[in-house]
């Protein structure tokens, strides 16, 4: 099995995709998706928890996407779990042959289905980088040498569009010092900014994969715009959307010719498309 670190490395074009594992134990939907992206993606990121909205584990939907022959992207977040229980589930996704990891902060409780749950948040992003590379290098956050460390391909996330720029500038450089060797971007619509941000990372030994989150609807954008810090869906593309007779095949046009752009320039894209996994196929037919 071809993995995201071959992709990457071999300097081709790298697509991968989202997953969103199900709100129960019923996986044959996840399972039908997974085999549609099959030999359309290098591998399929498994959210964690998505919007702090409870869904089955991203470890268990990742070892369900090792089964059926795809290389899954097994993403961790701060939010629910201590530094204990964050080391455990790491080294636990990889004997069971995870190979790639994304660090993430997680989507705050009062966004998701369970508000009065209480948040952890024992570690940042750019600490749980930290303690995924102490695990790779055989010792525990401690310094406690393990029996057997971990090989994770560690990736992390990075805004792109935020304003100010300066504090995720900060960070993304801290997380490469941390041992991050991958990156996918939040959402990007702005592809001259973009380019320049790529410009700058090209700096350091890192790939980059661009964001593409698929705008199924303009009352979505509207959404994105008033809720989603870092993301700005300009004005041309939702006057686009609402122009269209179906936003829907309008969305996965402009995604598309995102892709079309990152080709140019970028290593990689990642496609964000929400439940709507089917559409991921058509975008990245439509961008050739």
């Amino acid at each position: 099995m071809h993995t995201l670190k071959d992709s990457l490395s071999s300097k081709k074009f790298t697509i991968t995709a989202e997953i969103c594992p199900p709100k129960g134990t019923d996986v044959s939907d996840f399972l039908k998706k997974a085999q549609l992206l099959k030999d359309k993606i290098a591998a399929a990121n498994v959210t964690d928890n998505q919007r702090a909205v409870m869904r089955l584990s991203s470890l268990a939907c990742s070892v369900l996407l090792l089964k059926q022959g795809l290389d899954p992207v097994f993403q961790m977040t701060c939010r629910d779990r201590n530094r204990i229980a964050i080391q455990s589930d790491i080294m636990g996704a990889w004997t069971l042959g995870v190979k790639n990891i994304l660090a993430l902060s997680g989507d705050h409780v009062s966004f998701g289905d369970h508000r009065e749950a209480k948040a952890v948040f024992d570690l940042d992003s750019v600490q749980l980088v930290q303690v995924i590379n102490k695990l790779n290098s055989g010792t525990n956050m401690k310094e406690t040498p393990l029996k057997g460390g971990t090989g994770f391909f560690i990736g992390a996330v990075v805004a792109p569009e935020a304003e100010p720029w300066e504090p995720e500038m900060i960070k993304f450089e801290k997380k490469i010092e941390a041992g991050a060797r991958f990156f996918q971007t939040q959402a990007i619509y702005d592809i001259d900014k973009f380019h320049k941000f790529y410009e700058y990372a090209r700096k350091f030994d890192v790939k980059i994969l661009g964001g593409i989150l698929l705008l199924k609807s303009a009352k979505m954008a509207h959404f994105l715009n008033t809720n989603v810090p870092g993301v700005t869906v300009p004005k041309h593309l939702i006057d686009e959307l609402e122009k269209a007779k179906d936003q829907l095949e309008k969305g996965i046009e402009i995604a598309a010719r995102q892709v079309k752009e990152l080709k140019k320039f970028c290593d990689g894209a990642h496609i964000m498309a929400i439940g709507q996994e089917e559409s991921v196929v058509k975008i990245i037919e439509g961008a050739g």
